[in-house]
């Protein structure tokens, strides 16, 4: 285990696009992209360019991290894919990063339980429940897809609500009583490389890493295209 790796993480989950280089839990360089074209027409090309601005190389890198969902898919897809080809060309461990705990990341310091609400599309999200332990979300629940009303309906009053769900369901947790100073402020709701960065630096110092082939997309619940083939099945 190297003392201070030097770490690309990203994450390409929603329609933000961040990238982040550290040297153990000090942040180098980080980008965000909020762009209409797929990750795949300019990830690359901000891995570079974040790469130039820092001085390092590919060969530099030491640990690779990325988001592994939920998520959209596609952005799932793409990021997983890449650190997993860089994994391999560079012989380096990978660090698997919860969407959901990434997240939770962007309130480190409340004392307070942490509702992580994603949209899921289709009137749904993707959620789960952390408490902040010494900087770091810890699970209360098992991460799921399910719709808010339900959701909100199991939660206690003092909970903390963040995640890009909570702009699209603000009515929805007002409605439930809920006030609106349970929820963070909209600058917290977007995923930040740099914070997937400092969860997967924890992971390594525990020895817990992937070799390039363990790396796989967490989904939660089926895609379009399955569904499609299961009714097609079933018809």
């Amino acid at each position: 285990m190297i003392d201070h790796p030097r770490i690309l993480a990203l994450d390409t989950s929603s329609q933000v696009s961040s990238v982040a280089l550290c040297q153990a839990e000090m942040l180098v360089a980080e980008s965000a992209l909020n762009l209409r074209s797929t990750h795949s027409q300019s990830l690359l090309a901000q891995i570079d360019a974040l790469l130039v601005a820092a001085g390092w190389t590919l060969g530099d890198l030491d640990l690779l991290a990325v988001v592994v969902g939920p998520g959209a898919f596609t952005g799932v897809r793409i990021g997983v894919a890449t650190i997993k080809g860089l994994a391999q060309v560079l012989n380096l461990p990978i660090v698997s990063v919860s969407s959901l705990a990434a997240v939770a990341m962007n309130l480190p310091l409340l004392s307070r339980p942490v509702c992580v609400l994603i949209d899921a599309r289709k009137k749904e999200v993707y959620t789960q429940q952390f408490q902040q332990q010494e900087g770091f979300p810890r699970p209360l629940s098992q991460a799921g897809v399910i719709t808010p009303q339900k959701v909100l309906a199991e939660l206690p009053g003092n909970v903390c609500f963040v995640g890009d769900g909570v702009a699209v369901y603000r009515d929805i947790i007002l409605g439930h009583g809920f006030e609106p100073q349970s929820m963070a402020p909209a600058c917290s709701h977007a995923i930040q490389a740099s914070k997937v960065a400092a969860l997967a630096l924890f992971d390594y110092s525990r020895g817990l890493t992937q070799r390039a082939e363990q790396v796989v997309p967490t989904y939660i619940r089926p895609s379009d295209a399955e569904l499609n083939r299961q009714n097609s099945n079933n018809g």
